[in-house]
């Protein structure tokens, strides 16, 4: 083969086919089967049951630390008072 020809081989390889267009990629909404319509009504209900648990556990984290910010502010006015009554004291 001569240098000509070897070159047009190489740049029929070097280029990219050309696809055809078909739209939009993926499952086409609407073509379930009735086994996949339960299945996403099992996985939606699901869902909804994670989200109430979540919110349930995020609800007992905001008493949980609630309660804990209620202590340590009592325990900085149990504190101050003794300190208030040692330097009293101290006079």
């Amino acid at each position: 083969m001569d240098c000509e020809s070897i070159q047009m081989a190489i740049a029929e390889e070097v280029q990219p086919t050309t696809r055809k267009e078909c739209g939009k990629r993926g499952r086409k909404p609407g073509r379930k089967t009735s086994n996949e319509r339960i299945d996403m009504k099992a996985k939606l209900e699901r869902s909804r049951q994670s989200a109430r648990e979540c919110r349930a556990r995020k609800k007992l984290r905001y008493q949980y630390l609630e309660e804990l910010v209620a202590d340590r502010e009592k325990a900085i006015i149990s504190l101050r008072d003794e300190l208030e009554r040692v330097v009293h004291a101290m006079q």
